[in-house]
C-alpha cells in the first residue's frame, strides 16, 4: 500500500534561532505546505503560532492559516490540539469547532522535556465526544505504552469509533525512546486493522521513519521533528526532508499516497 507522507511543517518547540528556515506565521507555514505538497506530501499537520512566534491556539490566527493553506493546496489538514505546552487544554480544544478533517487527540498527560504536557482524563474525553459528535476525525498520538492502552479504553467507551489512527512518537523526553524494538513493541500491539505513522524526533529520525516505511507504516517529515537533514546540516526548510522521506518510500517499492488515496485511508465515509 502506498505510503502517506504527513508534513509537520512547525510545531510548539523550535524557533527561527534553531532554524532560521522554520516557518510560523500563517503564509509562512502555508508557502510550507504548499512545497510539501507539490513533492508527495498528503496531509498537513498544522501548528500555530501568534505574531510573536509564541504558540498558540487563537481562532482567528487557525482560521487564516487553514484559508491560506486551503487556497494554495488540497491537502488535507490536521489541527494539532497540542498546540504548545503553556496553552490552556480549554484554549486548545477549541480549535476542533473549525471542523478540520483532522485533529489529535493525546490521551495522556505527561514529563516533556523539561515541562509538563496537560491532558487531563475528563478533558481527553469531552474532546473526544466532542470530535465525534462533529465528525473531526482523531489523529491519535502516543507517546509511551500506557498511552495505547488509554486509547483503547477511550474505544471501548464508545469515544472512539471506526479505524484507529495512530501516531508512535519516539525521542521525546519523558516519553519512549527513539529505538527500533520501543517501536516494533508497540506496533506489534495496535489492534489490526490501525493506521498508523512514525514520528521519530531528532537524531533517529532518518532511521526510524525508514524503518517505518518498512514495516507498512506511515511517515512524518518536517522540521517540527527534525531540524537537521544531516550531520551538522541544518534543513534549508521542510521540503529536504519532506523529500528524503518520499525517496524512503519509493527505494522500498511503496510509493506515496495522493491526497485522494489518504482521504480514502484516513477518513471514514461519514466524516464531516
Amino acid at each position: 500500500m502506498s505510503a502517506i507522507i504527513t508534513v509537520a511543517p512547525t510545531g510548539p518547540i523550535a524557533t527561527k534561532q534553531d532554524n532560521p528556515s522554520l516557518p510560523t506565521q500563517p503564509a509562512e507555514i502555508a508557502q510550507a505546505v504548499a512545497e510539501a505538497y507539490e513533492l508527495g506530501a498528503a496531509v498537513a499537520h498544522v501548528h500555530l503560532r501568534d505574531e510573536r512566534d509564541r504558540p498558540t491556539a487563537d481562532l482567528q490566527i487557525a482560521r487564516r492559516t487553514i484559508g491560506l493553506i486551503q487556497d494554495s493546496c488540497p491537502i488535507l489538514i490536521q489541527l494539532s490540539t497540542g498546540v504548545g505546552l503553556s496553552v490552556p487544554f480549554e484554549e486548545r480544544e477549541a480549535l476542533v469547532e473549525l471542523a478540520p478533517a483532522m485533529a489529535t487527540l493525546n490521551p495522556c498527560s505527561m514529563s516533556f522535556g523539561s515541562a509538563e504536557f496537560r491532558n487531563p482524563p475528563k478533558d481527553v474525553r469531552r474532546l473526544a465526544g466532542r470530535m465525534q459528535e462533529i465528525g473531526v476525525k482523531p489523529e491519535l498520538e502516543i507517546y509511551d505504552t500506557g498511552h495505547l492502552d488509554e486509547c483503547l479504553r477511550l474505544q471501548d467507551e464508545g469515544l472512539l469509533d471506526g479505524r484507529l489512527q495512530f501516531s508512535i512518537v519516539l525521542g521525546v523526553r519523558g516519553g519512549m525512546a527513539a529505538t527500533a524494538n520501543n517501536l516494533l513493541s508497540i506496533v506489534d500491539r495496535l489492534p489490526g486493522d490501525s493506521v498508523w505513522q512514525v514520528i521519530a524526533i531528532g537524531r533517529q529520525n532518518l532511521e526510524l521513519t525508514t524503518i517505518g516505511l518498512a514495516l507498512g507504516g506511515n511517515a512524518r517529515a518536517g522540521l517540527e521533528d527534525a531540524l537537521y537533514v544531516g550531520r551538522g546540516q541544518l534543513s534549508d526548510g521542510n521540503s529536504p526532508l519532506v523529500s528524503r522521506a518520499v525517496t524512503i518510500a519509493h527505494d522500498l517499492n511503496r510509493g506515496v499516497a495522493t491526497v485522494a488515496d489518504a482521504r480514502d485511508e484516513l477518513l471514514p465515509t461519514t466524516s464531516a
